[in-house]
């Protein structure tokens, strides 16, 4: 797909049967890299609070660092779709905060679109975000910003409440206008049921194979963030490996004075050095 992908393009794309692929990206050159391989979607998660900036979990990134990093991700993008998250705190106390906040990850951030954790609870400050011109992503099941409520980052859905709550959820999320939805660890089969149910594009993220998409956290799926691994995570390159590696080559080179070489360094005109030699003394 060569032309610019839209919110609009999610939705055809599942009519079409095509499955959606997105990856979260927080710098210029990685999204640059991800949208010239041609990925459909870009998210610039809240994940970065732990994978870039070291927090224990999402709930410490602010408005200010999510615009910060959604602006170098859209300075890398031609194509693809750049949805960005809404952190904790930024959509929870009034609807009139929720569409500012929202609104500045579109005109300050450059982004195409914003998301939201949660179901019929915010299912008002959606439409109105919407209302305003900006496309909303919903977030379902395991919702990192309620770590705390939820007791960890635990599958959502295995009981029967819970499943049917998931569900009437996604229903409402879709009535409130938003263009797709994050499945994020939920039972397989309660994915495909809602990804049957809807008209809107599911995606899933340890959710299984029947959803509509699916998107990993980059540095998972690339090796890059070691403090752990999700089940439903697959490496496809072990680039924190290759780095270690590589650096300690480095260091090692340095250290022995084999690095750097004379091909590695600038030369000039030996007159001008022996000419300061003589005015400073040698």
């Amino acid at each position: 797909m060569n032309e610019k992908i839209t919110t609009t393009t999610f939705i055809e794309m599942k009519k079409n049967k095509k499955r959606i692929t997105m990856l979260t990206a927080y710098d210029y050159y990685t999204a640059k890299i991800m949208d010239d391989a041609g990925i459909d979607g870009i998210l610039v998660g809240d994940s970065l609070g732990m994978v870039m900036l070291g927090y224990e979990n999402t709930l410490p990134v602010t408005m200010d660092i999510m615009v910060h990093h959604v602006k170098a991700v859209t300075r890398g993008v031609k194509k693809a779709l750049v949805v960005g998250d809404m952190p904790f705190l930024s959509y929870h106390v009034s609807i009139k905060e929720s569409v500012r906040n929202a609104g500045r990850i579109l005109q300050e951030g450059g982004a195409h679109a914003v998301k939201l954790e949660g179901g019929r609870e915010v299912a008002d400050k959606i439409k109105a975000i919407i209302a305003a011109g900006i496309p909303v992503m919903g977030h379902l099941g395991s919702t990192p910003q309620s770590v705390n409520l939820l007791g960890g980052f635990k599958v959502q859905g295995k009981d029967y409440e819970r499943a049917k709550r998931i569900l009437e959820d996604a229903l409402i999320l879709q009535e409130a206008g938003v263009f797709s939805i994050v499945l994020e660890c939920v039972p397989r089969p309660l994915a495909k049921l809602i990804s049957e149910k809807l008209d809107i594009p599911t995606i899933g993220i340890g959710a299984g194979d029947y959803c509509d998409g699916q998107i990993l956290v980059t540095h998972d799926m690339l090796g890059l963030f070691g403090n752990f691994t999700p089940k439903f995570v697959k490496k496809y390159a072990d680039l924190g490996e290759e780095m270690v590696k590589a650096i300690k080559e480095y260091i090692k080179e340095v250290e022995e004075g084999k690095f750097p070489e004379e091909k590695h360094s600038f030369k000039m005109d030996e007159e001008i050095i022996e000419r300061i030699k003589k005015e400073v003394g040698e």
